[in-house]
């Protein structure tokens, strides 16, 4: 969705001054040209954003809807420039940023950030070098700024293009949002719903939620990353996923987010059919360690639990261990050896009903975790969005009380 920004902040100050012609003087834009600006807008909106009343104008409720996240979005682009200019006082300039900045430059900007170079970032958004290095360098000269100091291999971004590539990525998402928020108004449910997924979620809980979202909107967009937790966190700070369901921190990695807890779930020890600790009673912590097993990465939350029961039981800490994070391996691996995985039972229920793995321990002592969502403060879901957020929090209630 391509939109000029400029014309999209307008839409505060058409809300603010409710008439057309001292908004355009408060952008430095003639009347005529906003009202063209508007037209585009609600072209792309399929719906008028505002109505004559008396001399002026009076927003719509698909105006009211942009305007809002027009709001929001001028507040990210401030909330940047005073953490900005609170380390550069030198580089303050008149007017604010937002008044300034274009979608294209913040677009080439976060794109040289995430990749590290011009060249990248021109084949991620399929443009000419030139014209990201051009749109760089604008923007540099915007914030007064040097924001991508020559490095032996690219660029380098300073933290003031990381602030600013965070805030542009959380302004498309605002734009984005709101559009979708007037279509939903039109009856259109094809709203993006993107979720970021860790392992205790990923094979039952998760797609459970998904499958009765779409039940209800089968048009709804829905895209799932499945990663490390880092990058995961830094998509959900950069406004590229909207929720994080899963295994929540303590403490919170970040004071930006928001951790909302939905269940407590053990680890389990999981073992192929036919283990030969399986034929008799409960097997005993020496005999848990004399197993080969499958374990998650080193210093990972769960590893930290394996490793920490058998030290709490005072025992040999099993060494024949292949890390892997990926469940789909983890299987392979137990049906074709001996060896035991940690994992939640919520991975493994639909296999282990259809009698493809076993559960050699329900669940390790002290090895409870809490699994939840994890939001940006303040985020603001639409309509749809807000529908999936209730299924999770049902299913979750289901969980608890099974």
């Amino acid at each position: 969705m391509k939109i000029n920004l400029r014309h999209f902040f307008a839409l505060a100050d058409i809300v603010d001054t409710g008439r057309l012609s001292t908004a355009a003087e408060k952008i430095f834009m003639s009347q005529s040209a906003l009202t063209q600006a508007l037209r585009k807008l609600e072209d792309t909106a399929g719906a008028p954003l505002f109505k004559r009343a008396g001399f002026g104008v009076v927003e719509t409720a698909a105006g009211r809807l942009l305007a809002r996240r027009a709001r929001r979005a001028i507040d990210l682009l401030i909330q940047a420039e005073r953490e900005i200019r609170s380390k550069h006082p030198e580089a303050s300039g008149g007017s604010p940023l937002y008044r300034h900045v274009t979608a294209s430059q913040l677009r080439a900007l976060a794109a040289v950030v995430e990749t590290g170079g011009y060249s990248m970032a021109a084949r991620r958004l399929g443009l000419a070098q030139p014209t990201i290095h051009r749109a760089a360098k604008e923007l540099e000269s915007v914030t007064g700024l040097e924001l991508f100091p020559r490095a032996a291999l690219g660029v380098e971004p300073s933290e003031e293009a990381k602030i600013l590539a965070r805030c542009a990525n959380l302004v498309f998402a605002e734009v984005r949002q709101g559009f979708e928020e007037v279509w939903e108004l039109q009856g259109r449910t094809d709203s993006r719903v993107a979720i970021g997924c860790l392992p205790l979620v990923r094979s039952g809980f998760l797609p459970t939620a998904v499958t009765q979202l779409l039940s209800r909107y089968p048009d709804a967009r829905v895209s799932i990353l499945d990663g490390p937790y880092v990058e995961q966190l830094h998509a959900l700070r950069f406004g590229q996923i909207d929720w994080l369901i899963g295994a929540l921190r303590d403490p919170a990695p970040a004071s930006d987010i928001t951790q909302e807890p939905l269940f407590e779930q053990p680890l389990a020890a999981v073992v192929r059919p036919g283990h030969p600790l399986l034929n008799s009673a409960p097997p005993s912590v020496s005999a848990l360690s004399g197993l080969e097993w499958v374990a998650p990465r080193a210093l990972a939350p769960a590893r930290r639990f394996f490793d920490a029961f058998f030290e709490r039981n005072k025992v040999k800490t099993p060494t024949r261990i292949i890390e892997c994070s990926s469940l789909i391996a983890t299987r392979g691996l137990l049906l074709q050896s001996d060896r035991a995985a940690l994992l939640s039972p919520l991975q493994v229920r639909e296999d282990v009903a259809a009698g493809e793995l076993a559960v050699l321990i329900d669940a390790i002592p002290d090895s409870s975790r809490t699994i939840g969502l994890t939001t940006r403060d303040d985020w603001e879901p639409t309509r749809i969005q807000a529908e999936f957020a209730r299924i999770v929090t049902a299913l979750a209630d289901d969980v608890r009380s099974s």
